[in-house]
């Protein structure tokens, strides 16, 4: 079954694009999310409307990212964990820990545009991505002390 997707699909496609999915797929999944619609005429001149409005959105999203990350410029701040021997720490600093410690500096951040591969184990200062928009990305410092 061809359908047009109307948002990006992980392992599928862009938004835009007529892929060929499973009929069960399409029809118990993606049409009712919201992700896509069947492939047609009209359709397609709905999806690309839906294209241009979603691409003035973006632009402003970009812009609000742009002008926050002029707002911020380097982000830093400061972790206290319990530590043993060797510098190893008991737990490990994740990204909602980062975020807690940015909101205690007044910087509002969802925990999901800090970029951590793994997990903080060791102390040390470390520089953390934080993605504000996929074309916006600023860094931030780190420092995980001993308490």
């Amino acid at each position: 079954m061809d359908v047009i997707l109307m948002k990006d699909v992980d392992d599928l496609g862009r938004m835009g694009e007529t892929v060929k999915v499973a009929r069960g797929y399409a029809r118990n999944y993606l049409v009712p999310q919201g992700m896509a619609v069947l492939a047609s005429d009209g359709n397609r001149s709905l999806v690309q409307e839906h294209m241009k409005l979603e691409a003035k959105r973006d632009e402003l999203r970009k812009t609000t990212a742009e002008k926050l990350a002029a707002q911020l410029g380097e982000l830093s701040c400061t972790i206290t964990v319990q530590a043993g021997e060797d510098d190893r720490l008991f737990g490990s600093v994740t990204a909602r820990d980062i975020a807690e410690a940015l909101q205690g500096e007044n910087v509002e951040l969802d925990r999901r545009q800090i970029v951590l591969d793994e997990p903080i184990k060791q102390l040390g200062v470390y520089s953390v991505p934080v993605r504000l928009h996929s074309e916006v990305e600023i860094t931030a410092k780190v420092w995980v002390v001993k308490s």
